[in-house]
């Protein structure tokens, strides 16, 4: 089992407040992700769930139980650094095993775990090789390696792919993404990446200013976001208010279902993503926009737009555009986010 529940966590360091009323459920077997800029708190939160750092206030339970009294030696949790913090007069073998020595695990038993988690982490024939004869992703490896050894309930990541170059970065997200299904064991993962965050987990949870503004799917953070902070911060930069009226949004740019939303003549404000504005150069579309300027980004080309008074951008595959020129704009319906009233300024 390994549930974790933390319950009002408020966190300070040096005397200064780092996370206010932190609540999040970890259930077992899931992979959740912490997701937020540096010095939201992300990395203070798995600190004191490791048991290195004592909250303020608020409860932290591991199935159910409370471990702020648990000394980190004996919480069902281990953590991995951003650092890989191997031992340098040791080998690979003999720092993944250094965990289960001092546990009293006899040396056949440790042999035979430390095989199974060196092939589990592909470091099965570097078992001999010292930590200065490593690249950094095998020492990153190392330490995943020396955390599951163990066993633990809890595994918890602390930006642990953050200094590996593009390529490498890649390969080590698929890499844990393949060890958490494997192993199931329930893991938090801090990142400051969103497409990170994005890739490797079941659910996201966005901190800033060491508030929790929305756990959720990575499809929901993305599409749905709780308030226009949340879909600034995931790359959402079109924003466009319009009036409720009978279940649908009026606005300038068209009118478009706002369902669930009941509240006639409310004021509200609707996002829509980059990539889902439509483009063309004939009459196809009703809107009229003028280019402001464009920017090749390779794969796509990013415009930016003004069209009754807003500015927008888009993202296209076509490249045929250029400042000062008059498009046709469209604004897909299925794909526009309605914010609830009193939530779009987060």
């Amino acid at each position: 089992m390994g549930y974790l529940e933390l319950k009002h966590i408020d966190l300070a360091y040096n005397g200064r407040p780092i996370v206010r009323d932190f609540n999040l459920a970890v259930a077992d077997g899931e992979m959740v992700s912490l997701l937020g800029p540096s010095g939201a708190g992300k990395t203070t939160l798995l600190k004191a769930i490791a048991g290195l750092l004592p909250p303020a206030n608020g409860d932290i339970l591991i199935d159910g139980r409370s471990v702020l009294a648990t000394p980190p030696e004996k919480r069902d949790a281990v953590m991995v650094f951003q650092n890989p913090l191997l031992f340098p007069f040791m080998n690979v073998e003999q720092n993944v095993a250094f965990g289960l020595r001092m546990q009293g695990h006899r040396p056949r038993r440790a042999r035979d775990a430390v095989a199974d988690i060196l092939a589990l982490t592909r470091l099965e024939g570097l078992a001999r090789r010292k930590v200065h004869e490593l690249s950094g992703g095998q020492q990153q490896r190392g330490s995943l390696a020396r955390a599951l050894v163990l066993k633990r309930s809890i595994l918890l990541l602390d930006e642990p792919l953050s200094n590996l170059d593009a390529n490498l970065r890649q390969h080590m997200r698929e890499l844990v993404q393949d060890i958490q299904a494997e192993t199931g064991i329930t893991t938090l993962f801090v990142t400051h990446d969103q497409s990170e965050a994005l890739m490797l987990s079941h659910r996201v949870g966005l901190i800033l200013d060491g508030k929790l503004r929305q756990v959720d799917t990575p499809r929901e953070l993305f599409y749905r976001p709780a308030s226009r902070e949340v879909a600034q911060f995931f790359g959402g930069c079109n924003f466009f208010e319009g009036r409720l009226q009978n279940g649908r949004l009026h606005s300038a740019f068209g009118d478009f279902p706002a369902n669930g939303l009941a509240a006639n003549g409310e004021p509200l404000t609707a996002t829509i993503r980059p990539e889902d504005i439509q483009l063309a150069s004939d009459g196809r579309f009703a809107l009229e926009a003028k280019v402001v300027k464009t920017n090749f980004e390779g794969s796509a080309t990013r415009i930016w737009l003004r069209c009754e008074s807003v500015d927008f951008i888009a993202l296209t595959a076509n490249g045929g555009y250029a400042a000062g020129q008059t498009v046709r704009m469209a604004l897909n319906p299925d794909k526009i986010h309605i914010f609830p009233p009193g939530s779009a300024t987060g």
